[in-house]
Order: structure tokens, then sequence, then C-alpha cells
């Protein structure tokens, strides 16, 4: 069931969920016509009202300046798979993370979409390698993964697999920049990628101390939000360490590197930071930022966090909720 007809870039988003309710949005603010497809029209239905919705409320706080109802008149929906992918630049698959369906919709994929067609997962943690291995063309397919929704979190790790042509990264690559996206290139396929191998680590620890009666789950939320989270939103963690000691990350390993094994030991891991791995990335540090520089950058991120809480100040007096 068509309700727009499809003109200029388009691409097909296959499932109609929370994530493929977030790449929408962030094709069709970027110019993009899309075809959102789905076997429910009930859900498609849904998946319109909840794409307005957030349309309304970025226009609200200025993150698109075209009128709502312009960029939703880039949106159509669509049951029949076949006539979904037609005329696609790019597919992008967010259908639910259950291996034995995402092997059966990549083949399906693979035999109605024309061979020069990326085929891209939106999976979480599964490989491409495991649900597209057999499928034919399978050097035009992977792993595109977002941080969710892709239209605030403006990260996406592109894993691909060893099948994987160069060229489908080097268009994925490119695609993502087009929405405005930093695409990070995930160089071996591990399960949860990058994203949410670092996500689980935390989350790992943040159950354990719940369960030790150390801190409440609001109580460890809010060390996050308004900790770890706010600081995180502008330096990564290597930085982050960087940027706390005087000397810089190969200081911080130095000083801190024995409390953070002991704190490992006790939940049973053996925790080793080599010192050939605290002098690669020592390297990759001192080359993004030398340590004459320190002091400026340290000035910086204390700027870019006054920044933030005056923002977070604003929103809470000005949200709608």
């Amino acid at each position: 069931m068509h309700d727009q007809p499809s003109r200029g870039p388009s691409v097909a988003i296959v499932g109609a969920g929370s994530i493929g309710v977030s790449w929408a949005i962030t094709f069709i603010i970027s110019g993009f016509f899309v075809r959102l497809h789905d076997t429910s029209k009930k859900r498609l239905a849904v998946a319109r009202e909840e794409i307005t919705e957030r349309l309304a409320d970025l226009k609200f706080y200025s993150l698109v300046d075209e009128p709502p109802e312009q960029v939703l008149a880039r949106l159509s929906t669509e049951t029949n798979l076949e006539a979904a992918v037609s005329g696609a630049e790019h597919i992008q698959e967010c259908i639910p993370e259950i291996l034995t369906q995402k092997r059966e919709i990549f083949s399906k994929l693979a035999n109605v979409a024309p061979r020069n067609v990326i085929i891209a997962s939106s999976s979480s943690f599964m490989p491409a390698s495991k649900f597209a291995n057999n499928v034919k063309h399978y050097e035009r397919c992977l792993v595109i993964h977002p941080g969710n929704p892709p239209y605030l979190l403006r990260i996406v790790e592109i894993v691909p697999a060893s099948f994987t042509s160069q060229s489908t990264i080097n268009q994925s690559t490119a695609l993502m920049e087009r929405l405005g996206l930093e695409a990070v290139i995930v160089r071996k396929e591990v399960d949860g990628f990058v994203f949410n191998r670092l996500q689980g680590a935390l989350l790992s620890e943040a159950y354990a101390l719940v369960e030790d009666g150390v801190a409440s789950s609001d109580e460890i939320d809010a060390v996050v939000r308004d900790g770890l989270g706010l600081r995180w939103s502008v330096i990564g963690p290597f930085e982050t360490v960087d940027l706390n000691t005087r000397g810089g990350i190969s200081a911080h390993a130095q000083k801190m590197g024995p409390a953070y094994k002991r704190i490992a030991a006790s939940r049973g891991i053996n925790l080793s930071w080599p010192e050939q791995l605290v002098s690669k990335v020592t390297s990759e540090r001192r080359a993004n930022l030398p340590l004459e520089q320190w002091p400026e950058r340290v000035h910086w991120r204390d700027r870019m966090l006054m920044g933030l809480v005056a923002a977070r100040q604003k929103v809470t007096r000005n949200s709608k909720i």
C-alpha cells in the first residue's frame, strides 16, 4: 500500500519496529525518500504516528528546518516486500534479533533486490556471517548498527563479514556520512560489536552493585547520567582518563591500574593492562593530543561541559514533559 510515490534518492527499511522507525526518521530528515515495510498494516499505521510525533519534537527543538509535514511526505509504507525494495538505493533490515528470521529475510531480500543494492542489517549483536553467509551475492551484505535513535545519537558501527566487499564498506560509509553520521568500522566480527560490548560491561557491573547492596538502580543511574554519561557525551573513556591525570593516559595506567586490577579480581576477572597495550593506546592519544596541548584541551572539555549543563537546564525548563 503506497502512501506517497517515491522520488529521488530512496531507501527501503524492512521492519517497522523502534529501530525501523528511527532509521526512517534519520533518512527522511536528510532528504531521502523511504519505503517502510512491514507485514502488519496496523504496525505501519502506528509507525507513521510515531514518526509524525518525533518530527514534531525535532522541529520543537530546532533540530530540523523543514515543516514536519514536508519531511513526512518523503515516507511511504508498503506491506509487499518486493514492492518495498523496488528502486531502492539501499536496504536496511530492522527485524527482531532472531537468527532464523534474519536468515530468512536476507535470503528473500537477496533474491528480490538488484545485485548492486547493498543489504545492511541493524543487528545489535549478531554478525552478518551468521545470517548472510549463504545468500545470493553476499559480498553486498553487512551490518550497519546504529546507536538508537540514530537521528540523535550520530554514530553507527559498520561491521563487514569476511565476504563483504571493500566497495560495499566504502559505499556504506559514504551513505552514513550523507546522513551526518560518524561511521566506525569494526575490524573484526565479534558478538555485540563495540557499542554493546562497552554497554554490556557497564551494565554487568551495575547489576552486580545492586545485587551486592552497594547502591540502588536509581542511584547508579544518577552516577552515570550526571557524572560518567555527561562527561562521556563530550569525550570517551580513553580521553577521559587522559585528561584526568597529569602526564596523560600512561600516568593514569601506572597510578590507577593496580586499583582497577583489584576491582576486577573481586569479580573473578583477571584484568591485565600489558605495558605494550598501554603503550599502543598512549601513542594513539599522543598523536591526537601532544602533552604540551593537554592544559588547553582540559579547558576545552570544561567549556563543553558548561555548555551541556546550561543546555540541560534550559531544556528542563522548557520541556513539554
